[in-house]
């Protein structure tokens, strides 16, 4: 069968303007303003013609520091350290942080961004479902100057979640090196990152039907985890650490030493109706005591031992009461009429 090379080659030829055509259609990432912010938001949306993700800055971010972190100095300094080293250069591992809610996770990373972004540290944050998009973050900030940390909050995952996978992948497994200038922060409640089942433990017996390797799953599980060169746990507070980090945030919402006494009481009640002693819960109880119920400037609430010790009030003198009229005197009773009987 003979071929006509000049209509194949036409054919070529319109065929390559159509896609030319059809590329120009494509949204296009727009180059990050990366003097906007010091913090971006991977974001992620459906077209007509594809997916289109782009970072968008961060305008409105937290103000922390690491002074405002209490009580947990030692996951403070390991994650500084890690983080100081990231910016000067030197080797420094990808970090999972782990443990109880609301004990400062997510705010240390954040403070750390405070604390660095003058040496030039920045912060992407990306959603656990636009994960898969981890190579394509790290080739668009792989020529900066800058030192980013891409941090995820909240991470856990299902099985089968693709996210697992390229988390996996861009942690320490694929193929091109880890650039230099990127670093993971992640944050979970699950140390190991997926639930762990009783079921696995019965599988591990030996039955008809059971698996030939049953290691081989709990393996599977903690390979994402083990893939985080550091490990911080946190741990919920004691009640004195707790009371300590209430009392630093009414000073930071200019509460005196004497509302921030008589607060402890209404500070202990509120995070045994929450269930929970952490600095979320702290936090929160010092923005309702220090703003009031009204809206209005922050007063101490008498305490009882503050009542014991205030003195008496006087007492008002009693007044004598008025002599008693003649009128009002007791009038001797009138002689009972004697009663006569019929016979």
């Amino acid at each position: 069968m003979l071929f006509d090379t000049k209509a194949i080659q036409r054919l070529a030829e319109r065929a390559e303007t159509l896609l030319a055509r059809v590329e120009g259609l494509l949204p296009r990432a727009a180059e990050p303003d990366w003097d906007a912010s010091i913090a971006f938001r991977w974001r992620r949306r459906p077209t007509a013609f594809g997916w289109q993700s782009w970072l968008q800055p961060v305008r409105h971010r937290s103000s922390i520091s690491l002074d405002d972190l209490q009580n947990i100095d030692e996951p403070k300094r390991l994650i500084e350290r890690n983080t100081r080293r990231f910016v000067q250069g030197l080797p420094a591992n990808n970090v999972l942080l782990t443990g109880s809610r609301g004990t400062g996770k997510s705010s240390l990373i954040k403070a750390c961004l405070n604390a660095h972004a003058h040496e030039g540290l920045r912060l992407i944050e990306v959603d656990k479902a636009d994960l898969v998009d981890l190579p394509d973050i790290v080739d668009l900030v792989a020529e900066r100057p800058e030192k980013f940390v891409v941090y995820c909050d909240d991470l856990s995952f299902e099985e089968g979640e693709a996210g697992y996978k390229a988390l996996k992948t861009a942690l320490d497994g694929s193929i091109s090196a880890a650039s230099d200038n990127v670093l993971i922060y992640a944050t979970s409640n699950r140390r190991h990152l997926m639930p762990e089942k009783m079921s696995e433990n019965l599988a591990a017996k030996h039955t008809e039907d059971g698996e030939i390797h049953p290691g081989e799953t709990s393996e599977e599980k903690i390979s994402l985890s083990e893939r985080f060169g550091l490990w911080v746990a946190f741990y919920p507070f004691r009640q004195d650490d707790y009371l300590a980090v209430v009392a630093h945030w009414l000073g930071h919402f200019g509460c005196t030493d004497a509302q921030i006494e008589a607060a402890r009481g209404d500070a202990l009640r509120w995070a045994l109706e929450r269930g929970s002693r952490s600095g979320r819960v702290a936090w929160q109880f010092a923005r309702d005591w220090a703003g009031g119920k009204d809206g209005s400037a922050p007063r101490a609430k008498t305490s009882r031992a503050v009542k014991a010790a205030r003195p008496a009030k006087a007492v008002k003198p009693v007044k004598p009461a008025k002599p008693a009229t003649p009128a009002a005197t007791a009038r001797p009773a009138k002689a009972a009429a004697p009663r006569v009987r019929a016979r």
